[in-house]
């Protein structure tokens, strides 16, 4: 369906024009979030239904998408602190990590908005760089709701990631 505001463009551009603004933030719990369209293949003849005043072109065209799945593991950075956890930003979507599945230790919220480890005084903040297992998808709502897990061997922090993997390679 391309809109009147956009007649006076040659069909082509019309169609790319509405195809981008249609699936511009689309997510689909099927399809999952249309990150670009990134080819339009075939433009058909178009029509034009009384009453509507829009046009209507059949049309084929290829969509960049992203659909997370349970048990993928993903990269992001830290957006958000909380004193429930943490949000990360993984550029199509954001998930959130459950402060006791940031690490493997009693985590608490400092007043500086980061959350520490007790005992390893790992700490956790905005713009850090993480590995995360994706462990829950909720489609409620418009935004699916992803929770996250850091709590297993390989995820977490990047700098706790290569602390640990030095660390075993100083006992082997």
């Amino acid at each position: 369906r391309v809109a009147p505001k956009l007649f006076g463009l040659p069909t082509a551009e019309a169609v790319d024009k509405q195809l981008r603004e249609t699936y511009k933030e689309y997510y689909d719990k099927e399809l999952g979030r249309v990150i670009e369209v990134i080819e339009i293949m075939e433009v058909g003849q178009g029509i034009i239904i009384p009453g509507d005043g829009a046009a209507y072109y059949s049309s084929k065209f290829k969509l960049l998408v992203w659909k997370p799945e349970l048990q993928e593991i993903v990269a992001g950075i830290v957006s958000e602190i909380t004193n429930f956890g943490a949000f990360l930003n993984m550029g199509a979507m954001r998930g959130m990590i459950h402060i006791s599945q940031t690490m493997d230790d009693y985590v608490s919220f400092s007043k500086e908005g980061s959350l520490l480890g007790k005992a390893s005084k790992r700490g956790l903040k905005v713009k850090d760089l993480c590995f995360a297992r994706i462990v829950a998808i909720s489609h409620k709502g418009d935004e699916p709701k992803i929770g996250l897990t850091m709590r297993q061997p390989g995820l977490g922090k990047l700098e706790w990631i290569k602390e640990d993997k030095a660390k075993k390679d100083k006992e082997n």
